[in-house]
């Protein structure tokens, strides 16, 4: 029975979810994280600070970075150690581009996925 104080959850409208990544022979290339961390790295000058920004260890942040840099095969960040400012990074003009890149794909993939799942479901999203 309801009491109409728990919200009525047949009558929320649906919506659908979906989820990118770019993977080769089974590994992982690039994903939505990697993306959101790559620009976090930009957006705060450092690995660390965005780490910390993500809520994730460096270490996971400074290997997941190594990583796709080994599959794409480029460097991904600038880094200046040292300092008065303690250093920092910022993406390199191809890592900027690869997640441009990405960020496309990803909007064009949730645009077909929002389209489909209108026209099956009505547009209830």
């Amino acid at each position: 029975m309801h009491d109409g104080s728990e919200r009525d959850a047949a009558n929320e409208p649906l919506a659908v979810r979906s989820k990118i990544w770019i993977e080769r022979d089974g590994d992982v290339v690039l994903s939505e994280w990697r993306v959101e961390l790559l620009e976090a790295i930009d957006a705060h000058g450092s690995l660390s600070r965005a780490a910390e920004a993500l809520d994730v260890p460096y270490r996971t942040a400074w290997e997941r970075v190594k990583a796709t840099e080994s599959e794409v095969g480029f460097r991904l960040l600038e880094s200046e150690s040292g300092g008065a400012d303690g250093g920092g990074s910022r993406l390199t003009p191809e890592a900027r581009d690869l997640c441009r890149r990405f960020r496309r794909v990803s909007g064009g993939i949730h645009e077909v996925v929002s389209r489909r799942f209108s026209a099956e479901f009505g547009g209830r999203e």
